[in-house]
């Protein structure tokens, strides 16, 4: 994309503040797990990978799974939404809905599946997954999928939600400068 993602602007504002503006009014507090260099003008609160001494075995970062654990060390609520940085069409209506699964749920975590897979970072963790997640990164388990499987996990299939998300976007990313360009044409479209 050429820059972080979470700063590509969408609409008057840098995505990530998008998504932080939809938590806010949902959640006691709302923490971006990233570089301080890139966020910190933002007026958010930031917190760096806490590393753990734990790469991927070639020297570097051992990416979402770490930056999960890094959020979940550092929290002192029960339940814990870990969103990823570049998802355009949330809204707040879903976020609202996954929170109210994820506090009547008696499960470690709540995530989302769709066609695409598993949404491990559109999802709701208890902070009691942060030391076992912790040792599966030192076990050198790097994948999510592989990582999560020792959890008691409810999972949400994309039909649960069709009520309000009806055109099923609500997680799809970017990954490309074509995805920016479509979510920002659709948000063009919504806006008076």
């Amino acid at each position: 994309m050429g820059e972080p993602k979470g700063l590509l602007k969408f609409g008057d504002q840098p995505l990530i503040l998008r998504i932080a503006g939809l938590l806010e009014p949902l959640v006691s507090a709302v923490t971006v797990v990233g570089s301080s260099e890139c966020y910190a003008d933002l007026g958010l609160a930031v917190i760096e990978d806490a590393g753990f001494g734990i790469t991927d075995g070639k020297g570097q970062s051992a990416g979402p799974l770490l930056g999960i654990a890094s959020a979940l060390i550092s929290t002192r609520t029960e339940w814990n939404v870990i969103l990823a940085c570049d998802l355009p069409y949330l809204t707040a209506e879903w976020l609202d809905w996954l929170l109210s699964r994820a506090v009547a749920s008696s499960c470690q975590i709540v995530m989302p599946c769709n066609a695409g897979g598993l949404e491990p970072l559109a999802a709701v963790y208890r902070r009691e997954c942060a030391q076992p997640i912790i040792g599966a990164l030192r076990r050198e388990l790097h994948k999510v999928s592989d990582a999560l499987e020792q959890f008691r996990i409810e999972f949400l299939a994309e039909g649960e939600w069709a009520h309000i998300d009806p055109t099923g976007r609500v997680l799809y990313n970017m990954n490309a400068p074509e995805d920016y360009q479509e979510a920002r044409r659709w948000l063009e479209g919504r806006q008076p």
